[in-house]
């Protein structure tokens, strides 16, 4: 939300059938099969008007803290405006950006950091 107060992630639950999706090395860009991957989370959205829907940017552990902190808010945003060009209100989306703070994986490895350049979603109902 635009200058809205941060939200409390605690607040949110992750909703298995909003689903994440994973970003190229150094960027914010929506590749095709994420953008596939958003149209789906864009409808359920829209049949689901209740849902206020937190993305989270993440990163992976290369990079400085302030860098991974500003791409990881780029690939929120990046996301939200995603969805809000398919018709999903942007009164309904928090972001927060995570940087390199919450890895789903902790390996030293390409696959790895792969997992952890994201944008994640939660949910919660009004």
């Amino acid at each position: 939300m635009q200058g809205a107060a941060r939200p409390n992630p605690k607040e949110f639950i992750v909703k298995t059938d909003l689903r994440d999706i994973r970003f190229e090395f150094d960027s914010y860009q929506i590749r095709s099969e994420d953008a596939q991957v958003l149209d789906q989370n864009a409808d359920l959205m829209k049949s689901n008007p209740g849902w206020l829907v937190l993305i989270e940017g993440h990163a992976d552990q290369r990079g400085t803290p302030d860098y991974n902190l500003a791409l990881s808010e780029r690939r929120a945003r990046a996301s939200m405006n995603y969805l809000v060009s398919r018709g999903v209100r942007a009164n309904r989306i928090s972001v927060l950006s995570y940087g390199k703070e919450r890895p789903m994986c902790k390996e030293a490895s390409e696959d790895c950091w792969s997992q952890n350049r994201r944008a994640h979603f939660a949910v919660k109902a009004k």
